[in-house]
């Protein structure tokens, strides 16, 4: 299953449905019928591990989020704008790293945007979306697939979080110098204490 934007952490569903940037409900009904059919039969000709589960009801409930969110123009044009405002935020904040006050405060509004995006978006609005009588009908969805989606939801939007920091400014952390000699000597006096508190001789000290 395809999707161009996957890698950058921000799910696109008008990509995950295949869908041009002037689709109609009616298209993204058409889309999801087939896509979720296509899927179903691939899981029943499948032998269901329990990672296969997971990536499978994860599958399920991406399609049946992508639906539920663009069929209805309301919240489709929330979610593209809540999606186009949380990117635009990430470039403010790279535009402005040079400036450490500006880029801080630009850090913290990213990432309570980020935050928010991705629960409403990658694990709110999937579940929801299993609640919904059209997607019900065709993923047969039901309470025990959203009791154990909960837990993989949870752990994707995480994954997602993950994704996003990992290019992120400050998450690039200089790997620490370590002085091996000055470990050797700390070690060497730690062990000279113990060694003298329990009697022992210097001559039966342990030397590094």
């Amino acid at each position: 299953m395809s999707e161009t934007n996957r890698e950058t952490g921000y799910v696109d569903y008008v990509a995950l449905l295949g869908l041009p940037p002037d689709f109609k409900p009616g298209d993204a009904r058409r889309v999801y019928r087939k896509m979720m059919k296509d899927l179903l039969v691939e899981i029943s000709r499948t032998e269901i591990t329990e990672e296969r589960k997971n990536h499978y009801l994860l599958e399920i409930a991406r399609l049946n989020a992508a639906f539920y969110i663009l069929r209805d123009r309301e919240r489709c044009e929330k979610y593209l704008a809540d999606r186009q405002e949380v990117m635009a935020l990430e470039e403010e904040w790279r535009a402005h790293a040079d400036a450490p006050q500006q880029s801080d405060l630009l850090r913290r509004k990213f990432d309570q945007a980020l935050r928010h995006f991705l629960s409403t978006y990658m694990e709110e609005l999937m579940l929801e979306a299993g609640r919904d009588p059209e997607c019900v009908e065709c993923s047969n969805w039901d309470a025990a697939h959203e009791r154990h989606a909960s837990r993989v939801l949870r752990h994707y939007r995480q994954r997602l979080y993950q994704i996003i920091h990992e290019r992120l400014l400050y998450y690039d952390i200089t790997a620490p110098r370590i002085d091996w000699e000055e470990r050797k000597e700390t070690a060497r006096a730690t062990l000279d204490v113990l060694s003298a508190a329990s009697g022992a001789p210097a001559s039966e000290r342990g030397a590094l």
